[in-house]
Formats: structure tokens, sequence, C-alpha cells
């Protein structure tokens, strides 16, 4: 009989309106992972169990409020910052894990690091990928400056905006993508995710999804980035020193144009017990191989160091 990857799944209930969609996998008596996808909105995919050793690591997936399988799908109400961590602790407790690695790539990383300032007696180590500190000046990167490296990409995403807006994309996107007509919902939403999939890769890689993970996506980026991820700008810089003295691998593509590297470096200096991997020939995504293979070295790493 072949080994069971997907040992527990579910829903959680965590409001109510709210429930996640989590699943264990690996083995029920390894080492406890926690991977936090990025987005927000994007869901975890079979792919990213790709990333770790089903003999060793117990991983924890699970899709956050109004992503993947959680319900209801798309949902902005009680879907904030806050909201996520405190969900994060009740899967922790309904799994009755006491400390576990956490693995966190984008805006995963983001919420990685508020999750280990928060609750840093329940991190064992940080594995972190493409660094998003959650400030406005990173959010207006997204909006305006990666014009500079992709502005064909740029201009499939702002075509459709009057020309008097166009000075406002976010607020126009956030409008739109909650109207009431579907059809027009739905275009913009890929739209939206054909911009950012654009920018995330030397080679680009099509990824296809359905459109309701496009919407949901697109919808609940635009929700954080109009409320500036409802992080007070900044907060994550000042507060590192509460996870400093805890081990973290920060992976950070050298041609990152969507997370610039110059944030993983800023983190990498004030977080004492941290390494900064800069790898020369990758971008964004973690799906590039080059990308793919550090992860997967960062994590046997950090895991074996500090298991010790």
């Amino acid at each position: 009989m072949g080994l069971v990857l997907t040992f527990n799944k579910g829903h959680l209930r965590v409001s109510n309106i709210h429930k996640i969609y989590y699943e264990a996998f690996g083995n029920p008596n390894g080492i406890p992972v926690l991977f936090l996808h990025g987005g927000p909105g994007a869901g975890f995919s079979s792919f990213h169990k790709k990333i770790f050793c089903v003999k060793k690591h117990k991983v924890i997936f699970f899709d956050q409020r109004g992503s993947g399988k959680s319900l209801p799908l798309a949902e902005l109400k009680q879907n904030k910052t806050s909201d996520l961590l405190k969900d994060i602790e009740k899967l922790r407790k309904h799994l009755k894990i006491d400390k576990w690695y956490i693995f966190g790539g984008s805006w995963g990383s983001t919420l990685a690091i508020l999750y280990g300032i928060a609750n840093p007696n329940r991190c064992l180590g940080f594995i972190l990928r493409g660094i998003f500190l959650g400030t406005k000046t990173e959010i207006d990167w997204f909006l305006y400056g990666m014009k500079s490296f992709f502005p064909e990409a740029h201009n499939n995403f702002t075509r459709k905006i009057p020309s008097k807006e166009q000075n406002d994309i976010l607020d126009w996107y956030y409008k739109n993508l909650n109207q009431s007509d579907l059809k027009v919902v739905y275009k913009l939403a890929s739209d939206w995710n054909s911009y950012e999939s654009s920018c995330s890769t030397l080679k680009y890689i099509e990824r296809k999804m359905s459109g309701e993970q496009s919407l949901a996506i697109a919808r609940i980026e635009s929700h954080y980035f109009v409320n500036n991820c409802f992080i007070k700008d900044g907060f994550i810089l000042k507060n590192v020193h509460k996870v400093s003295k805890i081990p973290c691998h920060v992976i950070q593509g050298r041609h990152d144009i969507i997370c610039p590297p110059e944030n993983a470096y800023k983190l990498s200096k004030i977080w004492s017990e941290s390494s900064l991997k800069m790898v020369e020939e990758g971008a964004h995504s973690g799906f590039e191989d080059c990308m793919f293979k550090q992860i997967q070295e960062s994590i046997d790493y950090i895991i074996i160091d500090t298991s010790r």
C-alpha cells in the first residue's frame, strides 16, 4: 500500500461567515511546517506540496479567508490581516501542534513575519521567499512602478481605465471588481491576474486558473491593497526584533520585479539570526526551477540545523 500523503483535511469554522479549508500533508509524526500562500487570495496548490519531503515533514496547508476551497469564496467581509493571524492560531490549536516552522512566499512572507511577531513562542524557524513588507510604497510600485520593466503588461492592465481615473488605478479596479455584472468582473479579474503573472517570471509560465480563482485573487488583493494591507506603515521592520533570535532563511530572486530585492536585504540586515540567499537567475515566482531548488535546500537546511 502506498503512502497516504494527505492524512487530515476539512473545513474549520473561524467566524460566523468564514470556514477555512486545510490539509495536513506528509508524515503525521514528522516535523510540523505551516505553509502560508501568497496573494492575498491565491490559495495553495498541489504544486506547493512538491516542495516538501513527505517522509520528514508534517505540512499544514490552508486557504486563507475567501481563497481556494475556503468558504465563502472571494468574501471580503471579516477579511483583514488580523483575522488571518487569528485563524492561524485557531488552526494550530485545532491540530494540537505546539510549535512549527513557518514557510511563506510573497504575501505569505508578510503573514509569516506578522504571525511570528505576535506569537514568537510558537515559531521554530522561518523560510521566507520574495519578501513583501505590506507598505504603501510596495503597493504603489505594483500599480505604477513595474511599468518601467513591463510596459506592455501594464498597458494591458490599465487600458480599460478612463484617462481621468488613470491616476488611481487601485480605486478603479476595487470599485469595478465589486460591481454586480459578473461578466465584466471576471474579465477584469483576468486582466489583474495576467498583469501579475506576466511580471512574476523571467520566462513566462502560463498558469491556468478558473474564473472563480481569478476573481478571488483580484478582489481580495485589491481589498487588501486599498486598505494598505491593514498594516501600519513600517510596522514589520519596527517589530522584527521580536523574532530576530529565531532562525530564518530569506530567499530572494535577483530579478524579482513584483517584490524588489531591497526589502529582503533590509529585513536580513536587522534579523540577526537570518541568512539571505539571493538567487541570481530568479524572479518572483517560486515555480521557476532555480527558485524551487533553493526553496527546497533552505527548508532542508534550516529544519535539519535547528532540529539537532
